[in-house]
């Protein structure tokens, strides 16, 4: 089958395969695959990770110089998923039974990962490292052994951040609200732990509606929703779809109360829907422990991703997941799949050197891996540390939309969350 992109689509694929040359770089090439979306309801959410994932792999080769990362210059090759599991799917058997690479970046969405991570990485033995799949039936997948552990994300789980929501919008005064989400199994699971946490602790949700993903209209979704008189609207999904949902709300007449998702804190979708209508919109996001690494990040960042700035949804997982993937590459000092995963979890480990992101830290990361000695990579999302399941810890970060900007309000820790989770049951 052929998919057809567009002018602009093409170009911006053009621009992701470029890689930085430097005055010394080695002949061969280590080529990552990348299996994202870039088209389809999510693919602003891939555009932004390519982005980070070329920022990262630069730094690495600059850091590297002629002696390379295990040899070789680092590159990749993505592929758009187009949000759809069967494309992704796919692509990643082209990358893996043709290209024979070791190690995948992606996917981007829950719905896109777990069929590639069953069908294609797992039973062939290669990597996959997702910067922003957090549905929970990845980690019940692994506890089952069906990932074989050849799978890790750098975003944290829905399991808790379903919690943190719930916590965010009673705090906020929303007792009562109606449902719409993507009936995906990102959607659904994020909902299921959303409404655990939300009524144990004294919320009551007066309706739930599905969607499916990528329609012209959502009228008939929203006149169901808004059946029940609500006094706000918790939506989960994606930008694009938000948009047209949301806009659709506010011509029905809709409150125009919002808890968001992440990827609705993105001035694309504040744009599309019109900011006087999302003053009183909050959200929760994955969040950051800030480093020397985030405030690098958010500085070279927004200048080269052609039009993202540094909070654009996967940005800064996918530079981690980048990061940490190449500097298991140097660590490991071949393009060997298990060896790469056994490494991840060296470069990541609580013991060795701390280095941060960029040139500089990569310099240092390549001088203690030619030394043989520990180093722990502190990310832009802050330490970042793999357990058994191929999944981290992290904080959330709240946030409210007030005069078209989003601003943070304050964060929720893993600790915070999991005390809440410990008084429901």
């Amino acid at each position: 089958m052929r998919y057809l992109l567009s002018v602009t689509t093409l170009a911006m694929l053009a621009s992701i395969h470029a890689s930085a040359v430097y005055a010394q770089t080695p002949s061969c090439t280590h080529t990552v695959g990348m299996v994202v979306s870039l088209t389809g309801a999510a693919g602003r959410y891939g555009q932004a990770a390519s982005k980070s994932v070329e920022l990262a792999f630069n730094d690495l080769n600059k850091a590297a110089g002629s002696s390379g990362i295990a040899g070789c210059k680092l590159a990749f090759d993505v592929r758009d998923a187009q949000s759809q599991g069967s494309v992704a799917v796919d692509q990643a058997r082209q990358l893996v039974d043709l290209k024979k690479t070791p190690a995948i970046i992606g996917g981007i969405i829950s719905s896109v990962s777990i069929p590639m991570v069953t069908s294609v990485t797992a039973p062939a033995g290669v990597v996959q490292i997702s910067p922003a799949s957090s549905s929970p039936t990845l980690t019940k997948l692994a506890m089952e052994g069906k990932t074989g552990g050849w799978f890790f994300r750098t975003i944290t789980s829905d399991a808790l951040q379903g919690t943190a929501a719930a916590k965010y919008a009673l705090d906020q005064g929303l007792k009562s609200l109606t449902v719409i989400h993507v009936n995906n199994d990102f959607g659904v699971n994020m909902v299921s732990e959303f409404r655990r946490a939300y009524e144990a602790l004294g919320g009551k949700i007066v309706d739930v509606t599905p969607y499916n993903p990528e329609q012209s209209s959502y009228n008939a979704e929203v006149t169901k929703a808004l059946k029940s008189d609500p006094a706000a609207l918790y939506f989960v999904g994606y930008p694009g779809d938000g948009t047209t949902i949301i806009r659709t709300w506010v011509q029905q007449g809709g409150p125009q109360k919002f808890l968001f998702n992440d990827g609705m804190n993105s001035p694309d979708f504040i744009k599309g829907v019109g900011a006087q209508y999302l003053n009183s919109a909050i959200g929760t996001s994955s969040g950051t422990t800030t480093t020397p690494s985030t405030a690098y990040f958010t500085k070279v960042y927004p200048a080269m991703s052609g039009g993202f700035d540094a909070q654009a949804p996967a940005a800064v997982q996918g530079f981690d997941a980048a990061a940490i993937l190449g500097l298991a590459i140097a660590h490991a000092g071949k393009f060997e799949a298990a060896a790469i995963r056994d490494s991840i979890r060296k470069v990541t480990g609580s013991e060795g050197e701390v280095v941060h992101a960029g040139p500089e830290g990569f310099a240092r990361a390549m001088e203690l891996i030619k030394q043989k000695k520990p180093l722990r990579y502190v990310g832009v999302i802050g330490p970042v540390q793999f357990d058994k399941n191929g999944d981290i810890a992290g904080p959330f970060r709240t946030w409210k939309i007030a005069n078209g900007e989003v601003a943070t309000v304050g964060q929720m820790s893993t600790e915070d969350v999991q005390a809440i989770q410990a008084k429901m049951k």
